[in-house]
This record gives structure tokens, C-alpha cells and sequence, in this order.
């Protein structure tokens, strides 16, 4: 893809520069609720330097900064909140994301990403942020700040896949993390048990969020690790959201043979995650994902639809396709034993 200026542009070059500085603007923004407090009639900066328990000066200049960003609105000497910021940025909202910035503007994600170079002379980024990956903690903290990131991911990825709401069913849900992607499948069978792998502590997040559903009792437990941990079964389905990313190839087939060993044989692997066509740099948004596990895995990437073709095949699936769903991300592959 030719992305090359048709004039020389150095101001661009200056704000791409200093691009951190509008993740940690939004993050500090977050962290002092300002969002909320803008959405809930504190319009000055006065007034918003009471409710945040900051300095006029702080608040001002961090105010100007986020409409400067497109954040924020500013009339005379007040603000207030653009369509955008209060839909996903108060906490008055239901469809509040801001608790994403957490992990995604997270200080893990910062450290690892301040030893890119390192990276990509070894090509891992392990040594930059192995002790966090191991550490159940990272991931409970990812779990607890991604849930409302996900939750419409989950929604559209078990509207677009085949389930049998009449019959009982068990579903396996890999790394499960917040749990939203095994609960949203869940949901459309009354019938269907979900049972969640994943770390203790974090699956104290996916019970939470079991109970908040309405699911718990039928929401079953498997502490461990996936390449440890024996998977039971059997099972009609199995979900595996936004992991296999953080693995090389060899090490997803062997994955993949594993889950095939526990489906039945109209079962179905469901995969939630970043495709980016043959060309590597589109869409946007999956084809960028790459340099996140570039910084913060030993070998994980991102995976094109003929990759995971190609892997799921070698390890036994069949019937390997990406359903469709319309004008959203195209996210979702599933395969059958």
C-alpha cells in the first residue's frame, strides 16, 4: 500500500513524535473521571478541578490538550463532552470503554514498548515483558479492563455462529479471561454450560461476570494452563478469544490438536481474532496488532485467514471459514472436527 505524502509534510512527523502524548493525556483523563464529571455538569475548570482534586493549571491545560485532541468541546471558558467521549468515556454511560486504557496505555504496555528496538533486533519481545506475561496479575488486570472492550465483540461473534438453542451443550472457553465470549454464546442456549480455563485469580473476574449474567450455575471452572492443564470434554464447542496471537505456529497446531481431541465430531472451534489480509497492512487495526505482539511476546503475531487456514487443517479441522458479518471487523473464523 502506497502511503507516501504527495508533499513533504514535517509537522506530521512532529505530531507522530509525541503520539504518546495523547494515550497518557486520555489515561490521566480517565484516571481523574473527568469524562464523567464533564458529563455530569462540571463545565468550568474550576469546577472541575474540585470534583478531580487537581489544580486549576493542571486541569486547564490537560482540558485544552483533549479538545486540541478532539475529546473534548470548548465554548467560551466551558467544555463539554463530544458524541463520542459520552458514549465511551463517562461512566454514566453503558457503553463506557475507558477502562481499557488501563492495559492498553497500562505502565506493562509502556515498559515494553519503551525497549521496541530490542525487539525487533532479537525479534522477541520476552525479555521486555516476560515476567508480566507469566504473572497471573497482568492478565487479571486484563481481564478486569477489557470486559467492556470486548462486550460487544462478544455479542457479534455469537450472533454470526452456528448454535443449536434446543439441546444441551458444553463450551469450552480457552484463556478465558473476562469470560464475555463463552457467556455470549452461552446466552443464546439456555441449556448450553460454559466451562472457563484460565488462571485462578483471573477467573475470579470470569466468575464475577458469570454472576452478573445470570449464568453461575452453569458456569464451571478449569484453573490452569492450556498447555498444561487437562481439558476434559466432551465438547460441542470451544472458544478461543484473542489468544492464539501470542503463539507461533507450531505451537497453535499443536494447540489446535489438542482442542480437536475434546469436540465431538459436530462440534465446532470458534477463534476470535486479529485477520489481516494477504497484504499484512489492512485493515488497519488487525494488521497493526502485530507490532503490539512484536513488543510484548517472544512469538506471537498476527495471522492472515490463509495462516490459520493452513494451521487448523494441518491439525485435523475441516470446513475452515470466516462467517460473515457484514460491515464490522472480521474477526471470527470457525472450523469443524
Amino acid at each position: 500500500m502506497d502511503t507516501e505524502p504527495q508533499f513533504p509534510n514535517p509537522a506530521h512527523l512532529f505530531e507522530e513524535f509525541q503520539a504518546f502524548h495523547r494515550s497518557l493525556a486520555l489515561r490521566t483523563a480517565l484516571e481523574l473521571d473527568l469524562f464523567t464529571h464533564i458529563d455530569s455538569g462540571a463545565a468550568t475548570v474550576d469546577a472541575l478541578a474540585r470534583k478531580c482534586h487537581a489544580s486549576e493549571r493542571g486541569i486547564r491545560i490537560l482540558c485544552d490538550f483533549l479538545v486540541v485532541t478532539g475529546h473534548l468541546l470548548k465554548q467560551s471558558n466551558t467544555y463539554r463532552l463530544p458524541v463520542n467521549s459520552t458514549l465511551y468515556l463517562s461512566t454514566n454511560s453503558p457503553a463506557y470503554i475507558g477502562s481499557a486504557a488501563n492495559f492498553l496505555a497500562g505502565d506493562d504496555a509502556l515498559r515494553s514498548f519503551g525497549r521496541l528496538t530490542e525487539a525487533v533486533q532479537t525479534g522477541s519481545g520476552t525479555t521486555a515483558n516476560d515476567d508480566a506475561f507469566q504473572a497471573t496479575s497482568y492478565w487479571k488486570g486484563f481481564a478486569e479492563s477489557m470486559a467492556s472492550f470486548a462486550a460487544p465483540v462478544a455479542r457479534m461473534a455469537a450472533a454470526c455462529v452456528d448454535i443449536d438453542c434446543d439441546r444441551p451443550m458444553n463450551i469450552l472457553d480457552i484463556a478465558a479471561g473476562h469470560g464475555l465470549y463463552g457467556l455470549a454464546m452461552a446466552a443464546r442456549n439456555p441449556l448450553a454450560h460454559i466451562f472457563a480455563l484460565d488462571f485462578p485469580a483471573v477467573l475470579e473476574v470470569a466468575e464475577r461476570n458469570a454472576r452478573t449474567a445470570g449464568m453461575i450455575d452453569r458456569y464451571h471452572l478449569i484453573p490452569g494452563d492450556v498447555f498444561e492443564t487437562e481439558l476434559g470434554g466432551p465438547y460441542d464447542m470451544i472458544v478461543a478469544a484473542n489468544f492464539v496471537h501470542h503463539f507461533d505456529k507450531t505451537a497453535n497446531t499443536t494447540l489446535f490438536r489438542s482442542f480437536i481431541s475434546v469436540l465431538v465430531p459436530s462440534g465446532q472451534l470458534v477463534l476470535v481474532d486479529f485477520v489481516p489480509n494477504d497484504d499484512r497492512v489492512s485493515p488497519a487495526i488487525d494488521a497493526a496488532f502485530a507490532l503490539n505482539m512484536l513488543a510484548t511476546t517472544a512469538h506471537g503475531n498476527t495471522y492472515t485467514f490463509r495462516e490459520f487456514e493452513a494451521m487448523l487443517t494441518d491439525a485435523g479441522f475441516r470446513n475452515v471459514r470466516q462467517p460473515e458479518v457484514g460491515d464490522l471487523p472480521h474477526w471470527v473464523i470457525t472450523a469443524s472436527p
